[in-house]
């Protein structure tokens, strides 16, 4: 590891562990609802009043994926807004359409539009990264600044592939429940699972409320995803990179490999986490996120 921390051209920060929250300031009103869009039924949480954060959660959880993180970050002076993609959480798909990279990229933007937020840092955790990807294909205009978070730029594979096939058909054969299992062992490292059985649960019954439809439209669409390294020179706004070290899902060289690639980017590597770094090491992530948004003076 020490070694591939040296590469030439490649700006890594390895986070402190720390049992501190991030101090000052106070959170702001909390606002929550529902959103009539695109034909769905989008639920979202807005939190602060500063410089607007809209954050996407990946495969199959919700916005409360970044429950552990509102607080600080709004106390540090954005305005968080999460949304659970159609499918999942409190959020309803119509009949036809339960989603794909594109149909929640476009939700995210209507999102955008009925809060009155014309531009945003906008950041995805897994699947959240390729709907960051292609919203700022379509609208690179909304971008105040990109989160990037356990998540990769690259297409699927013929193995991966065959995971998110086997996931759809898991669902829909025994229920979205079933693939608790099947994620837990990748979201949270094994001491985390053996030492704090409260945050599997928590992620666990997050993977419970989606639908059937929304676990087999998600696995679709990453099994389809486009291939977003051609647009990595392309992305000219702050770019924040964040990666647990255990991330066994979208491992650390990927995310190297994203910053090697966006001009200007940072990456910083959480440890002590894997696919759900964001939550699992919710501090760690906050700090990195809040240091680098002051080194951005983002407005």
């Amino acid at each position: 590891m020490n070694q591939a921390l040296k590469q030439s051209g490649t700006v890594l920060t390895l986070a402190l562990l720390s049992g501190a929250a991030l101090a000052g300031g106070t959170s702001g009103a909390r606002q929550d609802g529902m959103l009539a869009v695109n034909g769905a039924q989008i639920h979202y949480v807005s939190q602060g009043s500063g410089t607007p954060m809209l954050l996407l959660h990946g495969y199959p959880l919700s916005g409360e994926l970044f429950a552990r993180n509102r607080d600080a970050l709004a106390s540090a002076g954005y305005r968080v807004i999460t949304i659970d993609h159609r499918g999942y959480g409190q959020s309803v798909a119509p009949e036809g359409d339960a989603g794909s990279i594109q149909t929640y990229a476009k939700d995210a933007l209507a999102v955008m539009d009925q809060l009155n937020v014309p531009s945003a840092i906008i950041g995805g955790m897994s699947m959240g990264g390729p709907i960051v990807f292609e919203m700022y294909r379509t609208a690179p205009e909304r971008f105040k600044g990109m989160l990037l978070i356990d998540t990769i730029a690259n297409p699927a594979n013929v193995v991966e592939k065959a995971v998110w096939g086997g996931m759809a058909q898991k669902a829909v054969t025994y229920g979205p429940q079933s693939l608790v299992g099947e994620l837990l062992k990748d979201m949270l490292t094994g001491q985390t699972r053996l030492s704090k059985p409260g945050d599997a649960k928590f992620l666990g019954d997050i993977v419970k409320q989606a639908s059937v439809a929304g676990d087999v439209a998600g696995a679709r669409a990453l099994s389809e995803r486009p291939d977003s390294l051609p647009m990595l020179g392309t992305i000219t706004v702050p770019t924040l990179i964040l990666e647990g070290v255990e991330d066994t899902v979208y491992p650390p060289p990927f995310a190297m490999k994203m910053q090697q690639n966006i001009a200007g980017s940072k990456l910083v590597l959480i440890p002590g986490a894997a696919h759900a770094a964001i939550y699992e090491n919710a501090d760690a992530a906050n700090r990195a996120i809040v240091d680098w948004g002051r080194s951005q003076n983002f407005r």
